[in-house]
């Protein structure tokens, strides 16, 4: 049996995490990481947390609503442990995970399943918790300067997670108008070209022979931004975000790409 490719995904996750938390030193553990609020040990924490919250819960077994209280309960556990002692509980719940999906079958994976996002299925869930990750770890890595897996398989499905949300960012948060439409260009660890046109609703579409805006950055930059983790102001400046044709639409295009935190 040949293991799904959003099981995979999610073990590329975990192990690029792994090595990257187990070359922590105290310091680096209690850098703010680029998530508000929270310092690298946090974000791990989180992680964690919520795996802690989907083990034991069988494909299918979530449909009316998630166990949010495993959650609290698991960070209560670990508040007052060292770092090494974070790492290890962490480590220790990645591998239950891994042992319970590890047979895994696509079978299971269209079960009706509760998510963060209203109710799908168990692989749109797992796929959630590649986003999750993936845009975590690089919350990580960023701040310490620490580059890595920005492309790959996990990645590609990590952006997949922003496209699948770009009618509602370019309709509601950039606000373009009936009638125009955007091509966004990203290079980098993922190399995609992406098309919204609002024809009453913005929507996503194949192509665009001449879009009234074309933004281009470094899918790093684009989910960074897309997820609230950083000003955009600063990429503007700096010229890792830019944009031709409508100026006023583009410069919104380029300050309002965030609809997640």
């Amino acid at each position: 049996m040949s293991t799904p490719l959003v099981i995979r995904n999610l073990g590329l996750c975990w192990d690029s995490l792994d090595d990257l938390l187990g070359a922590l030193d105290a310091r680096q553990w209690a850098t703010p990481s680029l998530c508000p609020g929270w310092t690298v040990r946090d974000v791990a924490i989180h992680l964690a947390a919520v795996e802690h919250m989907l083990s034991g819960e069988a494909p299918g077994s979530m449909t009316e609503s998630l166990p949010f209280q495993k959650v609290s309960d698991w960070m209560n556990d670990v508040e007052d442990l060292d770092d090494d002692g974070v790492l290890a509980r962490y480590r220790q719940m990645i591998a239950i995970r891994r042992t319970e999906l590890a047979d895994v079958t696509d079978a299971q994976l269209v079960l009706a399943s509760a998510t963060p996002v209203g109710p799908g299925t168990y692989g749109r869930f797992m796929a959630i918790r590649v986003f999750d990750f993936w845009v975590h770890e690089q919350d990580i890595r960023t701040p310490l300067g620490l580059p890595g897996h920005e492309a790959g398989p996990a990645a590609e499905m990590a952006i997949d997670e922003i496209y699948r949300s770009l009618p509602y960012i370019v309709g509601k948060k950039i606000g373009l108008p009936d009638g125009k439409s955007i091509t966004i260009e990203i290079d980098g660890g993922v190399s995609r070209t992406m098309h919204v046109a609002v024809d009453g609703r913005a929507g996503l579409v194949d192509s665009l022979d001449r879009p009234d805006v074309v933004l281009r950055t470094d899918s790093l930059v684009f989910a960074q931004l897309a997820c609230g983790r950083i000003d955009p102001q600063g990429p503007i400046d700096d010229g890792r975000i830019s944009w031709t044709g409508d100026a006023v639409w583009g410069a919104a295009a380029a300050r309002n790409l965030a609809f997640t935190m």
